[in-house]
């Protein structure tokens, strides 16, 4: 399990990816959740601009990141 502080009120699902280092590029973090990789609080989800917030679950390719 990941946690990630996000600072401001959310960050991108795209950019959550990114500063992970889960994905390598942002077009790569694009395809993982149009293809429907990305689990957001339990649920597939296929929004790559989906605004991620504090208390939210995001699950990848086996890992599970809570954001704070």
């Amino acid at each position: 399990m990941m946690e990630f502080k996000v600072t401001g009120e959310y960050i991108p699902m795209i950019q959550l990816l990114k500063a992970l280092n889960l994905v390598q590029t942002g077009g790569e973090a694009q395809i993982v959740v149009e293809d429907g990789e990305v689990k957001y609080n339990g649920i597939i989800d296929y929004r790559k601009r989906l605004k991620v917030k504090k208390g939210d679950v995001v699950e990848f390719r086996g890992e599970k990141i809570i954001v704070i």
